[in-house]
C-alpha cells in the first residue's frame, strides 16, 4: 500500500476494516472524513484498549491536515504527540526509552532503543507509513505543552484576569448567565468552597461583582476582585442591603482568603506565563496551526476543576465569536474526561461542556472526548455526539452505558440501532480493534487503528516535558533581541515614522464622528483620607486635572509610593474605501515622567489600547509621593499638552490592516497576521470541501450511469455467449463497492484502484477470448472499462489541483499600515495621573 491510497483532501487515515469472523485486518482503508467531526466523537476503552494510541493518530491526521487542537491531558499521555523522529534512529528513541523495561528485556538502554526503533518502522511500514510521513507531521503544525501552575512545559496563567466575555455573549441572556456561574464556581473550588449557585452567598456575591463589571466591559485581575469584595459598587444585592446579606467583616475574611491563596509561595507559579488565550492556541503569530497541549496531571483535584472550567468558558466565548462554517475550523480534545461530566453531579466544567457539544459544531469546533470509565460519564449529554469509537471494556456494566449511550445518540439522528448485535460486537473486541459508530455512514464498522506515527511511550514526567519545552522557552527569551517577523504582529495599530505635519495643514474633509462609547474618563470613588508619611503630597492648583491609579494592598500595609505620570486619553478615526475599513479606536498613553520633562512630552509614552486605566479622585491611605515636575503644577500646561498630543498621535500612531495581495483579502481593523491567516485558512478549508463535494456531485451520477451501462453490455454478452465465465464479469466490476465509497466519503479512488480496474478487465476479456467468445458486446465491456479509467483519471486530476490550489499556509501577508484622519482625532482628556511606584515605571 502507497501512503497516495489515504493522503486524501479532508480526510484522517484512521486504520483498516477488521474481519471479526476471520479475527483478521483487512486491506480496506478506513478514511473518517473531517468535517463529520463537527457533529463531535467519543472515544471509550479499558487500560491497553489502544485507545490512546487511536486518539494521539486522530490528532496527527488533524495535524497534517492543518487544523489546529487544543488537547487537555489529565495523565500526561498526548504530550507523546512531540516524540516524533522521522530518521527513526535508535539514538532518537534512546532519551525516552523506559530503562525498567530494558532490564526486563535483559538488554541495555542503547540496544533496546536500537530495538525500538526498529519495531516503529516495521510497524510503520506495515500501514504504508514511514519517516517522510513523520516529517511532514513535524512540518505541518507548532507543537507545544503547556503546565499551568508549574514552569516544567511553557507556563500559563487564568488568574491575571478574568476577561470581560464580547458584548454578543452578554446579549446572549442564559449564556451569558452560565458564563458567570461557571466561573465564579470554579474560582470558589480552588478556595475549597463547594457553593450552590443558588443559595452560597459567597457565589452570589461574586456572581455580582463579576457581573458589574462585566457588563462595563472591564476585565477583572484578582486585586480588582479582593478589592471588589471588600468595596464592591453595588449596596444592595437583590432587595436586601449588602451588608445585611454579606456583612463587611464576613468580606473581608473572604478577600483574605483569597489573598492568602495568591500569596502562598507554592502559588507563585500560576501567576507566570502568558495569559489563557484561545487564539494563541490554535495558531502561532504567523497563522501556523498548533497543537497545544495543557497538561495538568500535576494539578490538586480542585485546581484542575478550576483551570479546566476557565478554559472550556474561554473556549465558548471564542467559539461565539466565529462566522459560522460546516467545515471543521479545529479540535478540543479532552484526554480521561472522567470528573469533569459526570451523569448526575454538576460540577463547574458539566454547563460549558454542555454548551459546547451543543452549539460548536455550527462554528466548526469539533470536541473529541475520551476516558476509560464509561459509566462516569454523562450520556444524554453525549447523545450529540455523531462518532462513537469503541474499544474492549472492562465490564457488563461497562458495555451497558455505552449501548446506553449508543442508543441514545442513534436516536438522535434518526437511525435504526441493533442492541443484540452491538452487543455482540462489542464483545468480540480485541487490543487495537474499535467499533465505529458514524451516523453519517449507514451501518456500524469494525477496523483496527493505525500504527501512530508518534512514538507511545506512556505517560511524560515533569522532568520529560522540561527537556521538549527547553529548545521553546530559550528561543522564547532569546525573542525580545530578534528582529521581530512583521507577519508575527498581533497589536492593531503601532507607531510609525512619517514627516512633521503642520497643526494647520488643511485636512480631508471628515464626516462627523459617531456618538462614542463611554469615555474612558477616570472615574470618581468617594474620597478617601489623605495622608503622607515621607514625600509629601503636593498642593496643586484647583483647576489642574489630577487623579490616582487604583493599587493593590501591601503585605506590610504600607501605602503606595505614588509617581507622576501623564495620562491622555484619545480616539482616532481611520478610513479607507478601498479595504472597507472606517474604524475608531479608543487610546490612552502613560507618559511616566522624571524631574524634567522632555521636549516631545509624548515621545516614548505606552500606548494602551485595552484596560484603560481606571482612576480615583484621591490618593490611598500613607501614599507618599515622588517630585513633581514644576510643569505640571500650571493648568495652562495640559492644553498645550493636548495640542501636542494630538500632533504627536497624527504623526506616529498607525493601524496595520493585514492584506493578502494574492487573494485580494484584506484583514479586519482589529484582527491579527494569525487571526487573519487562520480566517483564510478556514476559508480556503471551506472552498475545498465544498468543491470536493461537487466533484463527487458531479462524478457520481456519470459513475452510476457507467455502471449502469456496464451491466447492460455484460447481459448482451451472456445473451452471445451463454457459456461465458461469470468470473470474468465478476472481475471486470469488482471494484464497483469501493469506487462507490469515494463518493460517499470513507474512501476514495486512487491510483491502486486504476489498475486494479484495467486487471480485472483484461482478465475479463482474455477468459472471454479462450473461449472463442468475442463479439460487440464484448468490445463495449472493453470501451466501457476505458472509459471509466478515464474517468477516474479525470477525478484525481481535479482533486489534485483543488489540493495544489487550497493551501494557505503557502499565501504571503503584507502589512497595510494607514494614518488617522486628522479631523477626526479627537482628545478627551489629558491630565496629571499618580501611579504605583515600580509598577507604574515598568508598565510604562
Amino acid at each position: 500500500m502507497k501512503n497516495e491510497d489515504f493522503e486524501k483532501l479532508g480526510v484522517f487515515y484512521l486504520g483498516k476494516e477488521y474481519d471479526v469472523k476471520e479475527k483478521k485486518t483487512t486491506s480496506s482503508l478506513v478514511l473518517y472524513d473531517s468535517k463529520q467531526l463537527t457533529t463531535h466523537a467519543v472515544c471509550v476503552g479499558m487500560t491497553g484498549s489502544g485507545k490512546t494510541g487511536l486518539c494521539i493518530a486522530m490528532l496527527e491526521e488533524a495535524a497534517i491536515d492543518g487544523i489546529p487542537v487544543i488537547a487537555v491531558d489529565p495523565k500526561g499521555d498526548i504530550g507523546n504527540l512531540l516524540l516524533d523522529f522521522p530518521e527513526l534512529r535508535g539514538a532518537d528513541f534512546l532519551p525516552w526509552v523506559d530503562a525498567d523495561e530494558a532490564a526486563r528485556q535483559g538488554m541495555d538502554r542503547d540496544a533496546f532503543a536500537d530495538k525500538t526503533a526498529e519495531t516503529w518502522r516495521e510497524g510503520l511500514a506495515k500501514w504504508g507509513q514511514d519517516g517522510a510521513r513523520i516529517q511532514r507531521l513535524k512540518d505541518s503544525v507548532d507543537m507545544a505543552i503547556y503546565t499551568p501552575g508549574s514552569s516544567a512545559g511553557l507556563p500559563m496563567t487564568v488568574l491575571r484576569s478574568f476577561s470581560a466575555p464580547s458584548a454578543a455573549l452578554i446579549e446572549q441572556g442564559e449564556a451569558y448567565r452560565e458564563r458567570v456561574a461557571s466561573a465564579v464556581s470554579g474560582l470558589l473550588a480552588l478556595l475549597g468552597v463547594d457553593a450552590d449557585p443558588m443559595t452560597s452567598r459567597e457565589h452570589i456575591l461574586l456572581s455580582n461583582i463579576l457581573d458589574a463589571s462585566w457588563r462595563e466591559g472591564r476585565d477583572l485581575d484578582l486585586t480588582d476582585l479582593i478589592h471588589g469584595i471588600q468595596s464592591p459598587s453595588f449596596d444592595k444585592v437583590g432587595v436586601i442591603d449588602l451588608d445585611a446579606f454579606y456583612p463587611a467583616k464576613d468580606r473581608f475574611a473572604l478577600a483574605m482568603r483569597l489573598n492568602n491563596l495568591i500569596a502562598s509561595p507554592g502559588f507563585a507559579a500560576w501567576m507566570e506565563g502568558d495569559a489563557l488565550d484561545v487564539g494563541a492556541l490554535l495558531a502561532t503569530p504567523e497563522g501556523k496551526p498548533r497543537i497545544s497541549i495543557l497538561s495538568i496531571a500535576h494539578l490538586s483535584d480542585a485546581e484542575r476543576m478550576f483551570f479546566v472550567t476557565i478554559l472550556l468558558n474561554e473556549v465558548v466565548s471564542w467559539v461565539r465569536a466565529q462566522p459560522g462554517t460546516s467545515s471543521l475550523r479545529a479540535i478540543l480534545y479532552m484526554d480521561e474526561i472522567f470528573g469533569f461530566f459526570p451523569p448526575s453531579a454538576n460540577p463547574p466544567s458539566k454547563k460549558p461542556m454542555l454548551t459546547l457539544l451543543k452549539q460548536a459544531r455550527a462554528f466548526g469546533l469539533g470536541v473529541v472526548l475520551a476516558t476509560q470509565n464509561p459509566v462516569d460519564l454523562d450520556y444524554k449529554g453525549l447523545s450529540n455526539a455523531g462518532a462513537w469509537f469503541l474499544g474492549r471494556l472492562q465490564t457488563k456494566r461497562d458495555k451497558d452505558r455505552v449501548l446506553e449511550g449508543l442508543e441514545g445518540a442513534s436516536n438522535a439522528a434518526g437511525k435504526s440501532f441493533d442492541r443484540d448485535e452491538m452487543d455482540r460486537t462489542l464483545s468480540s473486541l480485541g487490543k487495537r480493534v474499535f467499533l465505529l459508530n458514524n451516523v453519517h455512514e449507514d451501518h456500524p464498522i469494525v477496523f483496527e487503528s493505525r500504527w501512530a506515527l508518534s512514538y507511545l511511550r506512556g505517560p511524560l514526567n515533569r522532568e520529560q516535558i522540561q527537556t521538549l519545552m527547553a529548545p521553546r522557552k530559550k528561543a522564547l527569551a532569546a525573542a525580545p533581541a530578534r528582529r521581530p517577523d512583521p507577519a508575527a504582529a498581533t497589536t492593531r495599530a503601532k507607531p510609525a515614522a512619517v514627516a512633521e505635519v503642520d497643526e494647520d495643514e488643511a485636512p480631508d474633509e471628515a464626516p462627523t464622528p459617531p456618538a462614542p462609547a463611554p469615555k474612558p474618563t477616570p472615574t470618581a470613588r468617594e474620597s478617601r483620607p489623605s495622608s503622607s508619611s515621607t514625600g509629601r503630597r503636593p498642593v496643586l492648583p484647583p483647576d489642574v486635572p489630577e487623579f490616582f491609579a487604583e493599587t493593590a494592598p501591601t503585605a506590610t500595609g504600607a501605602g503606595p509610593a505614588y509617581r507622576p505620570t501623564l495620562l491622555g486619553v484619545a480616539r482616532l478615526h481611520y478610513v479607507e474605501k478601498k479595504v472597507g475599513v472606517d474604524y475608531w479606536e479608543t487610546l490612552a498613553i502613560l507618559r511616566p515622567v522624571g524631574d524634567e520633562l522632555p521636549a516631545d512630552v509624548w515621545e516614548g509614552g505606552k500606548q494602551l489600547t485595552e484596560r484603560i486605566p481606571v482612576l480615583d479622585k484621591s490618593p490611598e491611605p500613607n501614599a507618599t509621593f515622588a517630585d513633581l515636575p514644576a510643569a505640571m503644577t500650571r493648568a495652562k500646561s495640559y492644553p498645550e499638552w493636548t495640542k501636542a498630543l494630538k500632533n504627536y498621535l497624527y504623526r506616529d500612531r498607525r493601524l496595520t490592516i493585514w492584506t493578502c495581495p494574492e487573494l485580494k483579502a484584506y484583514g479586519r481593523p482589529e484582527e491579527t497576521a494569525r487571526d487573519f491567516r487562520a480566517r483564510l485558512a478556514q476559508a480556503a478549508r471551506e472552498r475545498r470541501d465544498a468543491e470536493v463535494e461537487k466533484l463527487r456531485a458531479e462524478f457520481g451520477p456519470r459513475r452510476a450511469d457507467l455502471e449502469k451501462k456496464l451491466r447492460a453490455a455484460h447481459e448482451a454478452l451472456e445473451k452471445e455467449q451463454e457459456r461465458a465465465s461469470k468470473s470474468g464479469w465478476d472481475a471486470a466490476v469488482s471494484f464497483g463497492t469501493s469506487v462507490l465509497d469515494a463518493f460517499t466519503g470513507r474512501k476514495t479512488w486512487t491510483k491502486t484502484n486504476v489498475s486494479k480496474v484495467g486487471t480485472a478487465a483484461k482478465a475479463a476479456t482474455k477468459a472471454v477470448q479462450q473461449r472463442g467468445q468475442v463479439g460487440t458486446a464484448q468490445e463495449r465491456v472493453d470501451a466501457l472499462n476505458a472509459e471509466y479509467v478515464e474517468l477516474e483519471t479525470e477525478f484525481q486530476t481535479e482533486l489534485e489541483h483543488i489540493k495544489t490550489t487550497r493551501s494557505p499556509e503557502l499565501l504571503k501577508l503584507e502589512p497595510l499600515e494607514l494614518t488617522p484622519r486628522k479631523a477626526d482625532v479627537t482628545i478627551d482628556q489629558v491630565v496629571l495621573a499618580w501611579t504605583a511606584g515600580p509598577a507604574a515605571t515598568d508598565e510604562a
